[in-house]
């Protein structure tokens, strides 16, 4: 517990007006493919090619995740809300009803997602009751360059339109 007195709801309202893509975090070890839904992605470094995403501590496929060494971190497009909603469903394996190929690491490049970015596990930096992990990209590719990536904003989904110029 932090000795800070920020208040938690505040935080989390605060953060919420700040908008994230949508990505499935996605691995294969022996028992198959797994993913895991992630809103907490970014570029870290253009030379060398470096990205980050940021699982909680605790979560069970992030600890199946570090143990394959690498991941894939699927885009989302606006019509894959569905897609996404199937990881959060424990009883059903949605790579079952899911087309995909191995990226070069081997783990999940699902079809249909906006754009993939396949890496290897390069650092792992402890944050409060996250991880930050630190991808070294292997390969990466886009998909239709028409889609839209889908979007989270304050409990809510949507995709990305521009902004007429004046």
């Amino acid at each position: 517990m932090s000795d800070n007195q920020v208040d938690a709801a505040e935080y989390r309202t605060v953060l919420g007006r700040y908008p994230t893509g949508v990505t499935l975090v996605s691995a294969a070890d022996s028992a198959g493919p797994f993913a895991m839904v992630i809103g907490s992605f970014g570029s870290v470094s253009l030379d060398p090619p470096l990205v980050q995403f940021m699982p909680g501590k605790e979560s069970a496929t992030w600890k199946r995740i570090h143990a394959t060494g690498s991941y894939c971190v699927n885009v989302l497009g606006e019509g894959q809300l569905d897609l996404s909603n199937s990881f959060f469903n424990k009883e059903v394996d949605p790579f079952e009803a899911i087309d995909w190929t191995p990226g070069p690491t081997g783990s999940p490049i699902i079809a249909g997602c906006v754009a993939w970015i396949d890496c290897s596990i390069e650092t792992i930096h402890e944050a409060g009751d996250h991880h930050i992990v630190v991808g070294a990209v292997k390969g990466m590719g886009e998909g239709n360059s028409e889609d839209k990536p889908l979007l989270f904003l304050g409990g809510s989904y949507g995709s990305f339109g521009t902004v007429p110029e004046n």
